[in-house]
C-alpha cells in the first residue's frame, strides 16, 4: 500500500515537472537578486532598509533599494559574485549601477560563464559616494537556461525517460530517506576554522558566535583567513597585498588599513581575539589562549 501511494505520487509530481521548471528559474533567480541587495545593504552598514520588489523585463532585472548607500565597487564585485556561484547562477551577465534620479550609469561590470579571467571589471577600488542607486541586472545567455539545475531538468525533458526517472527518484527518495538523514548527521563541518569564541564558516564567508552570525565580504573573509594561517605570528604588509589584492595591491594599500578596522570592529565580542599592528612589517592575529 505504501509502495502504491508513493508510486502515485511520482506520477503526479513528474507530470508537472516540465510546466514548473520555468516558474522555479525565475523564482530561483529573484530570490538570488534579493540576496545580493540584503547583502549589498550589509557592506554599506545598513541592517534595517528594505529591499524592494525585483523587477523584470525581458532578460533584465532590476534591484532597488528603501534607502540610500554608498559602495566600494571591488566589494559589490565579489558579494555579487559569491551570490551567484553560491545560486548556481551560472550565465553571462552584465551589472549596472544606476543612479536614480537621472538614470544615468554611474559603474558596470560583465562576468564571463565559467571563466574569471575573462570578466570586465574597471575602477574596482574607486568609492562611489553614498547615493540612490538601482542595480541592474542583463543576462546574456537566455537562449540556455538560466541555472546549472534547471539546464539539467530540461535537457531531461528532451528525453522520454524523463517520467520513468522521476517516479524512480520518488521511489529512491522515500526508501532511502532515513539513510540521507542519518548521512547528513554523521558529515562533518570541515569548512568551519574556530577562532576563539567565534567560528569562521570559509565557505559562506561569515562568522558565528553562538546564535549571531556576521557576514564578512569577500576581501575581509581573504584577509581573515590569511591572517589565521600565520596566527600569532606576523604576516607582511606586501605579503597581505599581494595574496587578498593580488596585482592590484599597490593601488589599494592605503584601504588594507580600512579593512583591518572592519575585521576588528566584526570580532570585537571576543576580547582574547586581537589584529595587531606590527609597525614597519604588516599584521598578527593574536588569539590568547
Amino acid at each position: 500500500m505504501r509502495f502504491r501511494f508513493i508510486f502515485c505520487v511520482g506520477i503526479y509530481l513528474s507530470s508537472f515537472v516540465l510546466i514548473g521548471q520555468g516558474v522555479f528559474a525565475e523564482k530561483h533567480i529573484e530570490v538570488s537578486l534579493r540576496m545580493v541587495g540584503h547583502k549589498v545593504l550589509l557592506n554599506a552598514g545598513d541592517s534595517t532598509s528594505r529591499v524592494m520588489p525585483i523587477v523584470k523585463y525581458g532578460n533584465q532585472y532590476r534591484i532597488e533599494f528603501e534607502s540610500e548607500f554608498g559602495f566600494i565597487p571591488e566589494d559589490l564585485v565579489s558579494t555579487i559574485s559569491d551570490v551567484m556561484l553560491q545560486s548556481n547562477i551560472d550565465d553571462r551577465y552584465i551589472v549596472e549601477v544606476e543612479e536614480c534620479t537621472f538614470k544615468q550609469i554611474v559603474y558596470s561590470f560583465e562576468k564571463s560563464k565559467r571563466a574569471s579571467h575573462n570578466d570586465l571589471v574597471a575602477c574596482s577600488v574607486r568609492y562611489m559616494q553614498r547615493g540612490c542607486y538601482s542595480l541592474v541586472f542583463t543576462f546574456l545567455d537566455r537562449s540556455e537556461s538560466p541555472t546549472k539545475l534547471t539546464s539539467e531538468v530540461e535537457s531531461k525533458a528532451d528525453n522520454d525517460l524523463l517520467l520513468p526517472v522521476s517516479i524512480g527518484v520518488i521511489i529512491l527518495f522515500g526508501i532511502g530517506i532515513i539513510g540521507f538523514v542519518n548521512l547528513k548527521k554523521s558529515s562533518k563541518a570541515d569548512h568551519l576554522i574556530e577562532l576563539g569564541k567565534y567560528r569562521f564558516d570559509l565557505r559562506n564567508a561569515v562568522l558565528i558566535l553562538k546564535e549571531q552570525k556576521t557576514e564578512l565580504t569577500g576581501k575581509e573573509a581573504d584577509l581573515l583567513q590569511l591572517l589565521y594561517s600565520s596566527v600569532n605570528a606576523p604576516v607582511k604588509r606586501e605579503t597581505i597585498l599581494n595574496q587578498v589584492w593580488g596585482d592590484e595591491g599597490n593601488y589599494i594599500g592605503r584601504t588594507l588599513d580600512v579593512y583591518i578596522s572592519k575585521l576588528r570592529n566584526k570580532l570585537q565580542a571576543d576580547p582574547t581575539i586581537k589584529i595587531v599592528n606590527i609597525r614597519g612589517v604588516g599584521y598578527k592575529l593574536v588569539i590568547d589562549s
